[in-house]
């Protein structure tokens, strides 16, 4: 019996990540309770770095170089209902890219494991 592999390769690796983050910021900026967390950010590092994160909680062979997540989140005002919207976001937009209810559902685990440093508990 073979392991299945990386949740990153059952993804679509780099492409389907190349992809994701573009598609998922569409809806996020246009989300009247998300888009004003990032009025004043360059959208080009926010894809970059998303990116690396992406890759990196999916299991792939990047390792994410940004600030952690909650320096770059504190003090922004962001709660867990919040979060559950961007969540909810990146659901619809992996679904809508072919991925399966089980893959968008172990994305969403993946990412859950950050919510304490995005929404400021951990501090």
């Amino acid at each position: 019996m073979h392991p299945s592999p990386p949740l990153y390769e059952r993804l679509g690796g780099e492409d389907m990540i190349a992809a994701l983050i573009p598609a998922f910021y569409v809806r996020v900026l246009a989300d009247p309770e998300l888009g004003p967390f990032f009025k004043h950010t360059a959208i080009d590092k926010l894809h970059a770095m998303q990116r690396e994160f992406f890759v990196m909680a999916t299991g792939g062979p990047i390792e994410y170089t940004g600030r952690p997540l909650a320096h770059v989140h504190h003090g922004r005002g962001i709660t867990k209902h919040h979060f559950a919207r961007f969540t909810s976001h990146l659901v619809e937009t992996l679904l809508d890219m072919g991925v399966t209810t089980e893959e968008a559902d172990e994305v969403i685990e993946r990412i859950n494991t950050s919510v304490n440093d995005i929404v400021g508990a951990s501090y």
